[in-house]
């Protein structure tokens, strides 16, 4: 598996995976019209995904296809994103995506890291060492729970 920048092609599977990891892991957590909020089916697209933003470290997971993104920045000291496709679950995508971000916001000087976990991911989080802070609401909406991890 290959941890690096996605190319111009990928992200039309990059926005693919998105709303299949969402919709997958909506099913564990939240009702129906939550996780149709969260997935935004038809919704996404290349432009949604910040690769060419230098406040940014935006990388995609690769084995024989794109497995799972995650996107860091490290000046406001937080992982906006770690998702894994359903079919990719279980086999280590989402563990090196997060320990890339990680890598990378420590090389940059970053002491800790902050994130909103979905309700389905607290425990893969937990397993890597963030605490659960507070109960909150993302920016769309959705009952996440903010978590913080010292670098």
């Amino acid at each position: 598996m290959q941890v690096r920048p996605p190319t111009p092609t990928e992200l039309s599977a990059v926005a693919e995976l998105h709303t299949a990891a969402a919709e997958a892991g909506g099913r564990r957590a939240y009702d129906e019209s939550t996780t149709a909020a969260w997935a935004k089916r038809g919704e996404r697209g290349p432009d949604d995904y910040p690769v060419d933003d230098p406040a940014s470290h935006f990388v995609v997971a690769v084995t024989d296809r794109v497995c799972g993104f995650s996107e860091v920045v490290p000046d406001a000291g937080e992982v906006r994103a770690v998702y894994v496709h359903p079919d990719c679950e279980r086999r280590g995508v989402g563990t090196a995506l997060l320990a890339h971000v990680e890598g990378y916001a420590r090389g940059r000087g970053v002491e800790s890291l902050s994130l909103q976990s979905s309700l389905n991911a607290v425990g893969f989080y937990e397993t890597a060492c963030y605490e659960a802070d507070a109960a909150e609401a993302s920016p769309g909406g959705i009952e996440v729970v903010r978590m913080e991890k010292s670098l």
